[in-house]
């Protein structure tokens, strides 16, 4: 999209085709900040019963929903999904799964690291699926002539300092992806960043859509942003709405409020 365009928060995420209720079209959607959207995350889990894996499923279930949109606005049926370490990654290699249920040919790059907890066990499940996967250790970057739509799980939120080594070569192996014509999706936050402030972080993932999980980011409205996040879809991912209400702000709150 062009720089200065201000941010499309288009719609909540569609459930249509999982039967999903979704959200009422006067619900109003919030801003979370980083350490809201982890507050958030971390109630559901400990105060609610939530199972932190069920939060990611969900987010995968919303993000996997946009890409095959995206697919099929572009008229491909192959997608690249590149996995970093942490959950942002888990969420990409969980959506990796559903892409293949769908029938999708799906191309799964890890950055390297190692991965724990809910990323862990969405890489064995993949492994078990005899998914493809690109492993980058060493620097090699994936020899993909025909991408289909790129998906950025690389870094999420949580990325607060610059993207270097082998991560930065995967964020210009994307943008060089969408140069020549491939859709980029980016989940939660394209990868180079900041959630809060909207800068960059030495380099960005340039998006055409960024499916943000439970509320938008501060950084996803601020100018900065705006030549990489494309297309902004907020996906509800199960956790209380209360919770939300209580540590978000409206996106339609009156000027000077606290995002």
């Amino acid at each position: 999209m062009p720089g200065g365009e201000p941010s499309r928060f288009v719609r909540r995420e569609p459930r249509e085709p999982a039967g999903d209720t979704g959200a009422f079209p006067s619900e109003s959607a919030y801003v979370l900040s980083r350490a809201a959207a982890r507050e958030v995350d971390r109630i559901a889990v400990e105060r609610y019963g939530v199972p932190s894996i069920v939060l990611m499923e969900n987010a995968a279930i919303a993000l996997a929903q946009q890409t095959i949109g995206l697919m099929v606005e572009s008229g491909v049926r192959d997608a690249t999904v590149v996995c970093g370490p942490g959950n942002n990654g888990g969420d990409g290699l969980a959506m990796a799964r559903h892409l293949h249920n769908a029938g999708a040919g799906v191309r799964v790059v890890l950055a390297p690291g190692s991965r724990r907890g809910d990323a862990a066990i969405n890489l064995e499940i993949v492994e078990r699926m005899d998914l493809s996967i690109v492993r980058t250790e060493g620097g090699a970057l994936p020899d993909v002539p025909t991408p289909g739509v790129v998906v950025d799980a690389l870094f999420g939120t949580g990325l607060t300092r610059h993207v270097e080594g082998t991560a930065a070569e995967l964020v210009g192996w994307m943008n060089d992806r969408r140069a020549r014509g491939s859709r980029v999706i980016a989940a939660d936050v394209p990868t180079g960043i900041d959630a809060d402030t909207g800068a960059v972080l030495g380099c960005a993932v340039r998006a055409d859509r960024t499916v943000t999980f439970a509320g938008a980011k501060p950084g996803l409205i601020a100018l900065d942003a705006q030549a990489y996040v494309g297309e902004v879809v907020i996906a509800h991912i199960g956790c209380p709405r209360g919770v939300i209400e209580a540590l978000g702000t409206p996106i339609d709150a009156p000027p000077g409020g606290e995002a």
